[in-house]
């Protein structure tokens, strides 16, 4: 027997990837938000869309800039991914409120990546759309990196990559056993 759900937790019966840290800056501000509400829509080129909240200051930021980084946290980041989904970068640095180190993109000139993060995929935004309550962002990944020893024949190896993926909530999982399919 199914059971109905509010619609406002629809999104969660297929939304539980991995969290990701999104970094942007404009001028002399920067910001982290965390996000769960992202995914791949292009191959050639390869482009990812990120769904960012209207009001929040990092959509403001990634507008003006053209810019953002995806860092990818693992599991030992997970109270600073707590702490930058909570505040707001208006109010405050995350960086150091996070006590996240911002380094240098390889390609972008604003947007910082986060030293700490397992892994990176530096955006330039290419389309920008108006739906509901959030602005989804359109990022041609420019440049991408992961840790070594992370990243084996084209995937993460979960066994090592301790990915925080969102439920819904304030509940969150690692990677469990990983099993192959012929």
């Amino acid at each position: 027997m199914k059971i109905e759900i509010p619609l406002a937790q629809a999104n969660r019966l297929i939304n539980s990837g991995n969290v990701v840290l999104v970094s942007s800056a404009w001028q002399d501000r920067r910001s982290i938000i965390t996000i769960a509400w992202h995914c791949p829509v292009s191959f050639k080129p390869p482009v990812l869309a990120i769904a960012v909240g209207k009001t929040r200051f990092s959509a403001e930021l990634i507008e003006r800039s053209g810019e953002f980084v995806v860092n990818i946290p693992d599991w030992n980041l997970v109270d600073a991914m707590l702490y930058c989904g909570t505040r707001s970068g208006r109010d405050e640095d995350k960086f150091a409120g996070a006590k996240l180190t911002p380094e240098k993109a390889v390609k972008l000139l604003r947007a910082p990546k986060i030293r700490e993060c397992i892994g990176a995929l530096e955006c330039s935004v290419i389309d920008r759309v108006e739906i509901g309550d959030h602005y989804l962002f359109f990022g041609e990944v420019i440049y991408a990196e992961v840790e070594e020893g992370l990243w084996d024949n084209g995937t993460w190896k979960p066994e090592t990559a301790q990915l925080i993926y969102h439920l819904g909530g304030n509940r969150f999982m690692k990677p469990g056993p990983v099993s192959e399919v012929k």
